[in-house]
């Protein structure tokens, strides 16, 4: 939008009193418009117009999200268990070739059983495992075992999937934070461990691939100095060299000294809460009704006795 028009927005969102001060009102209360570092303005509201404004809608046709055109042309580097490639989340509908920069491989076609090959989506594929005391490095190609890495990878860059939805509630179109973002998937977790040597080695091929952004959702493995911390040594080479590393806080919480990966040069990412919830609807025979969370939804309309089994005696 150009510089104009979005002044002229900012200041049709302002209150005003009479038609006759308008102008001179929308002048005195818009301060500033900002463009570059964040979107947004400045403006002397009153209490009661500051609360009028929380209630107005955003922009219908802009936001941080399509301004950010999905994350087209990224590549996304996700450390975890890897992810499922036949995932529709990882199809690549409307997804053009990865930048030039790109120099990473893709070792899911090796594997004998597996019939799968990187695409616009997932354009590379490592596995960094290291087994028993002898430290042998494994030869096995990327597989997510646990399913933690393709949640991870699909939460992070998964592409528009229509008609998803959870045991029929909430139906509509699912994605990732950057849908249009390219994925690198770097195996450094096996079922039950990550380990620093891996992390090490899979930090130093992302590098070397050409990743823009580094997303690893593990704990830190050295909670402490940061200078024993594998992660935050890592990270902080790799942001030098202009990668944007994205960790998590873990799962800790929420009393002090419970957040990891808390490194300055590291965007660390926490757990919140949404205003939604999945509504399961109890009636009884008198008419009552009680609210609970379930993603299971009845779908019949017998009528059930209930059942008190007492107190049990020990």
């Amino acid at each position: 939008m150009q510089s104009e028009s979005l002044h002229r927005w900012y200041q049709s969102l302002l209150p005003v009193t009479t038609a006759s001060t308008k102008h001179q009102q929308e002048q005195q209360r818009l301060l500033y418009s900002y463009r570059h570092v964040v979107t947004g303005f400045a403006a002397r509201l009153t209490a009661e117009e500051v609360k009028a404004m929380e209630k107005k809608e955003e922009h219908p046709e802009k936001g941080f999200w399509k301004e950010s055109n999905f994350g087209k042309g990224v590549n996304i580097g996700v450390m975890d268990t890897c992810g499922l490639p036949d995932h529709p989340l990882f199809w690549d509908e409307g997804l053009p070739p990865p930048p030039d920069r790109w120099k990473g491989r893709c070792d899911f076609n090796q594997t004998a059983n597996r019939t799968f090959v990187c695409n616009n989506k997932i354009i590379g594929a490592r596995s960094f495992q290291v087994y028993d005391n002898l430290l042998q490095t494994s030869s096995a190609q990327p597989v997510d075992e646990i399913r933690h890495g393709t949640h991870t990878a699909s939460t992070a860059a998964g592409n528009f999937v229509r008609g998803a939805n959870l045991y029929n509630n909430a139906n509509g179109t699912a994605s990732g934070i950057a849908p249009h973002a390219h994925l690198a998937i770097y195996q450094v977790c096996s079922l039950d461990e990550c380990s620093s040597t891996d992390v090490l080695a899979g930090f130093d091929a992302a590098v070397e691939d050409g990743v823009d952004v580094i997303s690893i959702s593990m704990t830190s493995l050295n909670f402490g100095q940061l200078f024993e911390d594998s992660i935050a040594l890592a990270a902080f080479s790799a942001m030098r060299r202009g990668i944007f590393v994205v960790c998590s806080a873990g799962n800790s919480g929420p009393s002090s000294n419970t957040v990891y990966n808390a490194a300055p040069w590291i965007l660390t990412v926490g757990a919140s809460t949404i205003d939604r919830s999945i509504i399961a609807t109890a009636r009884l025979g008198n008419g009552d009704e009680f609210d609970g969370e379930s993603i299971f939804q009845p779908n019949s309309t017998k009528w059930l006795n209930s059942k008190y089994f007492g107190s049990t005696r020990h």
